[in-house]
């Protein structure tokens, strides 16, 4: 087919950018808060739609039956091996028999271009009809409120952008597909049991899977004349809950602050620390493991030793995630301080001025209104205390270890050194009063 190649390579460019387009939507999506009520089911369907697009994906680059593909389609096979008890028989149900079976490309085929498809188109449709009735957030602002929308009506502003930007979009996947190889099938050569291919990596969403697996010991268990291979298990139980772990946070964070208010204004990554940490910290873990799943290239590209690299995921993948938690939220609450100082003492000008008695200060500029507003619109809550001890009678009353975790999980969010105070108004006033300001 003329234009065949070239049509194939914007498929496949296109499938590793819409997944890269999502993940950084839900990214942003977090970060500012947007999940909050009344949006949490829509977190959900956007969450859903990564996941199905994450497997569209794999099902697609599976099906050209080479070599690589054909590796990839062996270690799920391997994945699902590991189960205890019924993984023998998923394997030959997918499959079709032993595997590789003579079934699993007409299966994969009809998965990849319509069951899930299908499934996602559903989701999108419900996802863009709650955007719809929900309205779009905004960043706090002069005029912006939980009530309201500013900015460009649909028609013909934004429906204008979107267009010029799908063509933007389409222009710059076809000139990457014309000039970037993607997956060259000719030069791995069909697919044989016996054989792997060298260097074989997944598309870049599922690298972290198989980064699970290639950094996890080589773990064994023998009973009742069955194994449980724990080197393959746990990572196949891990991979749902790391996905898991961002999909009910939003939940989480409504039951820890109490908060079942409608929120459509965004927060500001720095004003939201724990949440900002935990974000980081989960994309450090999806990072981290990442590159565990191409350990081989490391090796081979930067001249290491793999067991090194290997070791290094190990490592981090547990002491990463705390340091990126910690680092973030000094670097939101340092942000708050900074946020505190312009409110009260305005911003830098860079002009050194020498006072009558010879002490040299440098020239503060007031915010403008709409500048503090913004600074100082956001919401601070106050940590969760556990309620009375004792009921209307007067009895002891026993305090549920749920309303403990609460109160713990509160301070954590909340807490005195959790959260930098936004200046009242008194503070403002005796600043800008000329009391000590320059």
């Amino acid at each position: 087919m003329r234009g065949g190649l070239l049509i194939r390579q914007i498929h496949h460019w296109a499938a590793l950018i819409f997944l890269a387009g999502m993940f950084v939507h839900m990214m942003r999506v977090f970060f500012t808060g947007a999940f909050r009520k009344p949006r949490e089911i829509n977190w959900l369907f956007g969450f859903l739609l990564f996941v199905l697009g994450m497997f569209t994906g794999f099902t697609g680059y599976s099906l050209p039956d080479d070599l690589l593909s054909g590796t990839g389609v062996r270690f799920m096979e391997g994945a699902i091996l590991s189960v205890p008890i019924v993984g023998t028989y998923l394997s030959f149900f997918l499959f079709g028999g032993e595997f590789p079976g003579h079934d699993f490309v007409a299966r994969f085929y009809s998965i990849h271009i319509l069951l899930l498809p299908g499934i996602m188109l559903g989701l999108m449709v419900a996802h863009l009809i709650l955007v719809f009735y929900h309205k779009h957030t905004q960043f706090a602002g002069p005029g912006k409120t939980n009530t309201n929308v500013v900015g460009m009506p649909l028609l013909p502003v934004y429906m204008a952008k979107a267009g010029g930007f799908f063509f933007l979009v389409f222009g710059v996947i076809a000139a990457i597909a014309a000039v970037a190889q993607i997956n060259p099938i000719w030069a791995m050569g069909p697919y044989r049991p016996d054989q792997v291919s060298t260097g074989a990596q997944p598309d870049w969403y599922m690298g972290f899977a198989e980064g699970l697996i290639r950094f996890m010991p080589g773990w064994e268990i023998n009973f009742w004349g069955h194994t449980l291979v724990l080197g393959v298990f746990i990572p196949l139980v891990l991979f749902p809950l790391v996905l898991a772990a961002i999909a009910v946070y939003p939940f989480i964070e409504s039951w820890v602050t109490g908060d079942k208010r409608e929120h459509h204004i965004l927060d500001r990554p720095r004003n939201a620390p724990t949440r900002t940490a935990f974000g980081v910290a989960w994309v450090t873990i999806y990072m981290i493991t990442l590159v565990g799943g191409g350990n081989d290239l490391w090796a081979t590209h930067f001249h290491l030793s793999i067991n090194a690299v290997t070791w290094f995921v190990r490592i981090f993948f547990v002491a990463g995630p705390v340091i990126a938690f910690i680092v973030t939220k000094r670097i939101c609450l340092g942000l708050q301080r900074r946020d505190r100082d312009k409110v009260l003492h305005g911003r830098e000008t860079g002009i050194i001025k020498r006072l009558p008695h010879g002490e040299f200060i440098e020239v503060h500029e007031p915010l403008s209104q709409e500048q503090l507003h913004t600074l100082t619109a956001h919401e601070q809550y106050k940590p969760a205390e556990i309620g009375p001890t004792v009921d209307e009678n007067g009895v002891e009353r026993k305090v549920p270890a749920a309303e403990k975790l609460r109160v713990k999980l509160s301070n954590a969010y909340y807490g005195e050194d959790n959260q930098i105070p936004k200046p009242t108004v008194e503070e403002y006033k005796e600043i800008t009063s000329g009391h000590g300001h320059h």
